[in-house]
């Protein structure tokens, strides 16, 4: 038996869905049941194996579709800069080699041959490695090569003055033979290999699929599905997975509340394909047991069917973190990706509110994303640099415990594993009263304060409710009585008490 995770793409700052597959990983290691963690996007700013090492995948875990049709294996970047200059022979041909500032990149330039050559050095503590090299003459990039143990592949580019772009891309056999070559126009891909060509990415994703060899006693779990654009890997499957357990995941909220009526309802585009192909559907997944609920009753009322739905956490946490000196007074933290849906502007402005009754108070906002340059500006706008950081992207295992409550302000979350981490560690809680993760993990007055939300409210409210929330959880409750209820609630996404769930369903799939 072995289960397959079906996602696309996953970086350094991963959302929900890539740390859910971590969390999962590890319950089944603990159960002794092989995993794979398929990706299908381009993936070459990094080495993917630094990014799925990052999150705990061994590299015989992962299929990466780019990768799949080669014999090079998912391994860390060691090929070393003195072979490379080797292969290049850059003494001979007389380059100049300088060292960049930060010590990151080693260029190489020749007058006479008009390039210049860089090398991007890959982090290794013992010698010099690299994952990347370009090659540029005249101001213009010519072609970007990519190293693990070997190089696996290579993009070359346009040379157009004003557009210069990837026109086509080889990936490589370990001996260096070329093992096909990706033609790229647009977003549209041509893989051209010795014997044949695949016209699209969704004949070659289904050649993979063909090539995988589901058997009977496998469970495929879509994570995530593309948008059909490009890739319509999870119809793929759908029609593809045999006699394999088809499970799907659901990871946000699936519906949209303002467009649904008594007669019809509105799926999330995300689950559309899989919420009118349910026949096809061994299990839905959910993280809690209100949308299970929801779902239930949506399926009922309107397609007038009960599909298998499971409520099984998409986190765990290994033990309960019980800090081992005091917590620091009246400190917050939170924890996510800096996008605008999280809302981390309310949360600054909230704690700047209520800095004026609390004077040392203070907000610790870990994570990375696209808002970090407007919530930097925002922070100083309002001289609260001194109580407000940006911590960036950190293991939190350890840290939470650290401070004295969590505070949120996303108005969804499909379960939260940030919350789920912060009540393993005792903290207090601050949240909306919004679907589905902040109800689950706030006890409203027990371990915390579920707020008061309406979506039409001017922000200025939103904020409001925060501060005075953050207020009164300092000012006016027991914070060692709302911890220990934190602590009880954590209980239940104990490891083995989850791996527990996920033995049983798969049991039950294999046998169904």
């Amino acid at each position: 038996m072995t289960v397959y995770n079906v996602n696309l793409g996953i970086g350094w700052a991963s959302s929900g869905v890539e740390y859910a597959q971590s969390y999962r990983n590890k319950l089944l290691k603990s159960l002794d049941i092989p995993a794979k963690f398929i990706f299908s996007d381009m993936i070459l700013a990094n080495n993917i194996e630094d990014l799925t090492k990052n999150l705990g995948f061994s590299d015989d875990q992962i299929i990466w579709f780019y990768n799949f049709f080669t014999d090079v294996k998912i391994a860390p970047s060691d090929f070393l800069l003195t072979d490379f200059e080797k292969d290049e022979q850059i003494e001979s041909r007389s380059f100049n080699k300088e060292i960049s500032d930060d010590g990151k990149l080693v260029n190489y330039s020749s007058d006479s041959e008009q390039l210049l050559i860089t090398a991007r050095l890959h982090d290794n503590d013992d010698q010099q490695t690299i994952d990347q090299v370009s090659y540029v003459s005249k101001g213009r990039l010519l072609k970007r090569d990519f190293y693990s143990y070997v190089k696996y592949a290579t993009e070359y580019y346009s040379g157009d003055e004003q557009n210069n772009h990837v026109a086509y891309r080889k990936f490589y056999n370990t001996d260096g033979s070329v093992a096909y070559t990706q033609h790229v126009q647009g977003t549209v891909e041509t893989f051209e290999f010795p014997d044949h060509i695949y016209y699209t990415k969704n004949d070659l994703y289904l050649k993979m699929i063909k090539q995988l060899n589901f058997q009977a006693d496998d469970t495929i779990i879509i994570d995530r599905m593309d948008d059909g654009n490009v890739l319509i890997n999870g119809q793929l499957l759908f029609e593809y997975h045999g006699d394999a357990k088809l499970a799907i995941v659901v990871h946000a909220d699936h519906f949209d509340k303002n467009f649904t009526t008594q007669q019809h309802v509105l799926w999330n585009n995300f689950y559309e394909y899989q919420f009118t192909h349910t026949d096809d559907v061994d299990v839905f997944i959910v993280s809690t047991d209100v949308q299970k609920q929801m779902m239930t009753h949506q399926f009922n009322k309107y397609q007038g069917i009960k599909p298998n739905i499971v409520t099984i956490p998409v986190g765990n946490i290994d033990q309960l973190e019980r800090p081992n000196e005091p917590r620091k007074q009246h400190s917050l933290i939170t924890a996510s990706r800096l996008a605008p849906e999280k809302h981390i502007d309310w949360l600054v402005k909230a704690v700047v509110q209520a800095h004026k009754k609390i004077n040392d108070l203070t907000l610790d906002i870990y994570g990375e994303g696209g808002e970090r340059q407007r919530l930097l500006k925002l922070i100083k706008e309002n001289n609260a640099q001194d109580y407000i950081h940006l911590m960036g992207q950190h293991d939190l295992s350890k840290v939470y415990k650290k401070y004295s409550a969590y505070v949120a302000a996303s108005t969804s979350e499909g379960f939260g594993l940030s919350l789920m981490e912060a009540v393993g560690s005792g903290l207090p809680m601050i949240g909306f009263n919004v679907p589905y993760g902040n109800p689950t993990f706030i006890s409203d007055k027990k371990n915390g304060f579920l707020l008061p939300y309406e979506a039409g409210w001017q922000n200025q409210q939103k904020v409001d409710v925060l501060a005075n929330g953050i207020v009164k959880l300092f000012a006016e409750s027991d914070v060692d009585k709302f911890s220990e209820k934190s602590y009880k609630i954590a209980e239940h996404y104990l490891l083995n008490n989850v791996a527990k769930r996920w033995q049983e369903l798969l049991e039950e799939l294999k046998h169904d």
